[in-house]
């Protein structure tokens, strides 16, 4: 079976079913794993080259809707009569439900049954784990500097912060991202910033972007020097390795009331 992905996440979805060999092509943006990086590519996910795409005779093309833009992607599919699923995923236990979707797809539904499982024997270890906490921090999570984007309620997010004992700030809001100004971050007054600038290695990102801004000093995470730094890979693509992004966010948080971070994906053992 011929497969394509054309979204970072899909790309990784597909490796935890053990798919990744049957990838024959991917977009500009699909890094992880490493084998796919010798993979043709196919452009950046919001303007995939089609042509391409269909010279590489897919059996099923996985698409997503995770970014604003990538309708046009599939607009052009099924223009073209190419096989394909759509993913939209807002939630951990959407990305679960579509892990047994292309299971279904790839006649990969026990190995998708086995991930899906796994995924939520962790979360309910870590729900168990917030319930415990007692004090819970509030987040910041800055997606995008100028201007500025951050999770809404409606984003995978929101629900990490709340399994990793802390309140995203945002949370409030009835949107997956949500465009707000500085003077509104400083209002709420975050114990702790997140910074996960979308498609920019951690090496790009220093907190002294954020501390230089106007009234930076007045907050908690500023004064308490709590910026974190994070892999935007970990916590940006909705794909099951954002269980290891809750993990490593948990412990980084609260290292006494969860399990140690040791960076090895539970999900592939």
């Amino acid at each position: 079976m011929r497969l394509i992905s054309i979204c970072p996440s899909n790309t990784e979805l597909l490796h935890y079913l053990g798919l990744t060999s049957r990838l024959v092509g991917v977009d500009d943006f699909s890094d992880w794993p490493k084998e796919v990086l010798d993979l043709p590519k196919l452009g950046p996910d919001l303007n995939i080259n089609m042509e391409k795409l269909e010279a590489l005779k897919p059996d099923l093309v996985l698409a997503s809707l995770s970014v604003p833009g990538m309708e046009r992607n599939i607009e052009e599919l099924e223009k073209r009569s190419i096989p394909h699923i759509i993913l939209n995923p807002q939630s951990l236990e959407d990305i679960a439900r579509d892990l047994m979707t292309v299971g279904e797809q790839t006649n990969s539904s026990s190995k998708a049954h086995e991930i899906a499982s796994s995924m939520r024997e962790i979360i309910q270890t870590y729900r168990q784990c917030a319930t415990a906490c007692e004090n819970k921090p509030s987040l910041y999570w800055e997606w995008w500097p100028k201007p500025i984007f951050t999770p809404g309620k409606i984003n995978w997010l929101t629900e990490i912060s709340d399994l990793a004992g802390a309140v995203n700030i945002f949370s409030d809001k009835e949107v997956a991202s949500y465009q707000t100004e500085w003077a509104e971050v400083v209002k709420k007054n975050p114990d702790a910033i997140c910074m996960i600038w979308v498609g920019v290695k951690e090496s790009k990102m220093n907190p002294k972007h954020v501390m230089k801004r106007e009234n930076a000093e007045t907050i908690h995470a500023v004064r308490n020097s709590h910026i974190h730094v994070l892999e935007e890979s970990l916590y940006c693509r909705p794909s099951p390795r954002l269980i290891l992004g809750l993990q490593k966010l948990a412990a980084l948080l609260h290292p006494t009331s969860y399990p140690a971070y040791t960076g090895n994906d539970p999900l592939l053992k």
